[in-house]
């Protein structure tokens, strides 16, 4: 039984000075690389609750035995055709779905991945009717920064260390990268169909980072809103006093979710 209540005023946004200085703000207004007033803001350091499940009363299965009796009958049958159902109120999932999603890659109709806010890929909903919660670590963004001639150095993966995809057995030594992102002063924004993600100091201190996403979701132009893509567009300031040497690295593995980056079976071909 849902106890909390279902009933909630409208907050507005926080204020992005709340998360990002004016001076980074300042810097970063530039082609649309500064987050909007009006967002949805979290820290890159923020932790991602475990949604709370809830029951039902007996009140309630009474009502609803007629519908259950339904979804099994049609669970079984696409069983017997070798499918799984897309709605299996019955069967468990064995990741929980938790408070970490940010604003989905892709287009209409299309499938889509989501970006979680602390910048792991996951969510992924490319196959039809089947949904893999879990990242895949080595999809990532990963910073290389020398300045001074190579004697200050700076790498690091554009996301924080701690995720639950990391320390395992089968991480593929990912776990080994340079995780160097603590996100206390990096900051998430989401306004459907964009997002931003601003590192304000990190990993180099006297460089800002503003990586901007875009999904096509166009007003009455279904074909280009339904393309399977999406555009990620990095803008980098420097405010030291020394010439910055910049890497940007992007790792991607060939896969669609969830643990089919480790069973294999994908193949890479040129194209023209």
């Amino acid at each position: 039984m849902v106890t909390s209540s279902i009933f909630h005023t409208r907050k507005n946004s926080w204020p992005a000075e709340e998360y990002i200085s004016r001076n980074t703000l300042h810097l970063i207004d530039y082609d649309s690389a500064a987050p909007p007033e009006q967002a949805w803001r979290r820290k890159l350091n923020s932790h991602a609750n475990i949604l709370k499940e809830f029951s039902i009363t007996f009140r309630e299965a009474i009502k609803m035995v007629s519908l259950g009796i339904r979804l099994w009958s049609y669970v079984r049958e696409e069983a017997s055709h070798g499918r799984k159902a897309p709605i299996d109120p019955f069967t468990k999932e064995s990741c929980k779905p938790s408070a970490s999603q940010g604003v989905p890659l892709g287009g209409m109709g299309s499938g889509s991945i989501s970006r979680g806010f602390r910048g792991e890929f996951r969510q992924w909903q490319i196959v039809p009717g089947t949904c893999e919660h879990s990242p895949v670590m080595a999809n990532q963004f990963s910073i290389f920064i020398s300045r001074d001639g190579g004697n200050k150095k700076y790498a690091s993966v554009l996301a924080p260390g701690q995720h639950e995809g990391l320390g395992k057995a089968d991480d593929a030594g990912i776990s080994s990268w340079g995780w160097n992102l603590s996100g206390q002063h990096s900051t998430y924004h989401a306004l459907f169909p964009r997002a931003w993600t601003i590192y304000d100091g990190e990993p180099d201190p006297e460089l800002k980072i503003s990586c901007r996403q875009i999904s096509p979701f166009i007003p009455h132009n279904y074909r280009d809103s339904s393309l399977p893509t999406s555009v990620f567009v990095y803008t980098l300031v420097n405010t030291g006093r020394e010439r910055a040497k910049v890497s940007l690295l992007f790792t991607w593995a060939n896969s669609v979710g969830g643990l089919s980056h480790l069973t294999g079976n994908h193949v890479n071909e040129p194209f023209m």
